[in-house]
């Protein structure tokens, strides 16, 4: 199973990096081990303790230096469905879509881009059908289209940034 963690930049205020959290997170991109007792195999590789690395984990996350530590799964494979989404919004109205488009849980990765469809977001849902619905109830709330774009065909990008 890979792992995949979600970083942004830490020069916003938050506490800053020291040279083990970034030693964290560069290892644990590329993989996180599949055993009894991940935690503890993962902290021996990189010369902590387990409970030290879930404090530190923690502490990522809590700081938002760390947007998300977790599992990627195929949601296809499990029932679910999953696509990308673009909207066209006034400037003027731009957050007030973001806020509701944001609140809805089976969004992610919402982005503003310098393009006539300037808000750009995964929809991760359940089922084919709450993705739909959720399609539906953005339109609905928002008043804007949206363009939904499901995958044709899927290719593994395997990005891995060194902190």
């Amino acid at each position: 199973m890979r792992r995949t963690l979600c970083a942004r930049s830490v020069n916003d205020g938050h506490a800053l990096m020291d040279d083990l959290d970034r030693a964290i997170i560069n290892q644990l991109q590329g993989g996180f081990p599949l055993c009894d007792h991940p935690y503890a195999r993962a902290a021996q590789q990189l010369g902590m303790s387990e409970d030290e690395l879930l404090l530190r984990l923690k502490r990522l996350l809590d700081d938002k230096v760390l947007t998300r530590f977790g599992p990627l799964y195929h949601a296809e494979r499990m029932g679910g469905s999953l696509s990308l989404a673009a909207m066209k919004i006034a400037p003027a109205d731009f957050e007030r879509v973001a806020e509701i488009v944001n609140a809805m849980p089976e969004i992610a990765h919402n982005y503003a881009r310098e393009h006539v469809l300037n808000m750009w977001f995964v929809v991760a849902a359940e089922t084919p059908h709450l993705h739909r619905e959720v399609i539906k109830r953005i339109e609905r709330e928002t008043g804007h289209a949206v363009y939904d774009m499901p995958k044709i065909k899927e290719y593994f990008v395997g990005l891995n940034l060194q902190v």
